[in-house]
């Protein structure tokens, strides 16, 4: 892939609320038929959630220093439609669906091509980084991603 298209992709310059991030299949991401393994597709969604952040200007590790928060997965459900081989080139893409006071759902979907591979919604709450308890999310973030 070149290097425009590692680049994570809004679908408007107004849009913050639809990304879409590529991923390639490796050889270490598939199993012994040669097919996806089903839990590697949920590091293809985390990659794809911590590139969306990126894109507001949130390195999770200066979340953490400066505003003293990280955001954890508090569910997953996940659908598994079709396989994805080796080699595919992938679109892992991330919708912000709903902002709570402390959480973020996201739905979350894997396409080759136009074809829907794997469809998941993800729910992450807002945590004080040192007691990881929930925590609101910082107003600096809020203003960012704003509301669905």
């Amino acid at each position: 892939m070149d290097a425009k298209r590692l680049q994570g992709t809004h679908h408007s310059k107004l849009d913050t609320q639809h990304f879409s991030w590529p991923v390639r299949v490796y050889y270490e991401d598939t199993d012994s038929a040669g097919v996806v393994y089903y839990a590697n597709y949920l590091r293809f969604l985390e990659r794809a959630r911590t590139e969306w952040l990126r894109t507001f200007g949130f390195e999770q590790n200066e979340l953490a220093a400066t505003h003293r928060v990280v955001f954890v997965v508090r569910s997953v459900a996940i659908e598994y439609l079709k396989p994805s081989l080796f080699n595919d080139t992938l679109q892992v893409t991330v919708e912000l669906a709903k902002v709570g006071a402390s959480q973020i759902l996201v739905a979350q979907r894997v396409l080759r091509g136009g074809e829907e591979l794997v469809t998941a919604q993800v729910r992450l709450v807002c945590v004080d980084a040192a007691a990881f308890r929930p925590v609101k999310i910082p107003k600096a973030i809020m203003a960012k991603i704003g509301t669905a």
